[in-house]
């Protein structure tokens, strides 16, 4: 999956730089990162969808290699925004989504406003218990830009967020690092982080409880930005929600884990999205999914 073979198309706010691979007619799955990554954490796990679907990996407003505007919005609400008129441009309308961190986030914004017909979630933001610790922390000290900071939160967010280091290549530190490197790409680097701030998924339960669609919740047990209490409680409140705890990784889970949850991305929509029989294409599957089981009376 080659970073230059992005194209890009203009939403309301500036320029998205998007991935499209696989059969333009297939049935459509988006990807969308959180922070401080891009379209690039998904590339070991993409590629595994596109003999099947339409694969949209694309880069956030304010991150990899779209726009940056200095003014406009890019919280949770305004880049759901976003992407849904990507989607509109390139005619999608029904669709699956995977969603990271704040991706997730989105992810969770896109369903409720209709076309999801499955969705899978990654140590997703959730509820009101987003940006976590270590994020307003780093929200506290950041400045307004600088490219050595940036540089060394973006490191340090990665070696947080992934328990065995040395899944994580130099090559990868580079390329998160490079969209947001220099005086302008720092100061994109800030706003986004900023940009993290709890807005668009408190008090949504309610309508979750609604939301009738397939969805995988894959979680890290280890994250220290989204604690795994948080895949249970969306296995709760989503009625058709299937949980999987990784244990030993953290956050970052395509980097971390792809070879685990690239098969099970694969297999949950091919055979919930697609409706295709099951099989283990891809190797074997490590992870056991299920509903969890209802209290009982009197538990």
């Amino acid at each position: 999956m080659s970073q230059e073979e992005k194209r890009r198309l203009r939403v309301s706010a500036g320029e998205l730089a998007y991935l499209e691979l696989g059969d333009a007619d297939a049935p459509a799955v988006v990807f969308l990162h959180g922070f401080p990554t891009s379209s690039y954490l998904w590339r070991h796990v993409a590629p595994l969808l596109a003999p099947w679907m339409r694969v949209i990996v694309l880069d956030l407003l304010g991150a990899g290699d779209s726009d940056k505007p200095s003014s406009a919005s890019i919280g949770l609400e305004a880049q759901a925004g976003y992407v849904r008129e990507l989607l509109g441009g390139l005619g999608i309308g029904s669709f699956a989504v995977v969603g990271h961190g704040f991706g997730g986030g989105i992810a969770q914004r896109l369903a409720l406003d209709g076309g999801v017909r499955a969705m899978v979630l990654v140590d997703s933001a959730a509820f009101d218990a987003w940006p976590g610790p270590p994020t307003r922390e780093a929200q506290s000290q950041a400045p307004e830009s600088g490219d050595a900071l940036a540089a060394a939160m973006i490191r340090t967010a990665l070696e947080l967020g992934i328990s065995h280091h040395e899944r994580l290549g130099d090559e990868a530190v580079a390329e998160y690092r490079r969209p947001f490197a220099g005086e302008e790409g720092s100061a994109a680097c800030f706003r986004f982080l900023k940009a993290l701030d709890g807005v668009g998924l408190a008090g949504i339960e309610p309508e979750l409880a609604r939301l009738e669609i397939p969805t995988l919740v894959l979680w890290g047990e280890e994250d220290p930005f989204h604690p795994a209490e948080l895949a249970e409680r969306l296995g709760d409140v989503l009625p058709m929600a299937s949980v999987a705890l990784l244990p030993g990784c953290s956050h970052f889970l395509p980097e971390e884990a792809p070879e685990t949850i690239g098969p099970l991305i694969f297999e949950y929509l091919r055979s919930r999205y697609l409706g295709a029989p099951h099989t283990h294409a891809g190797g074997p599957v490590v992870v056991e999914l299920g509903m969890r089981p209802p209290e009982e009376e009197g538990m």
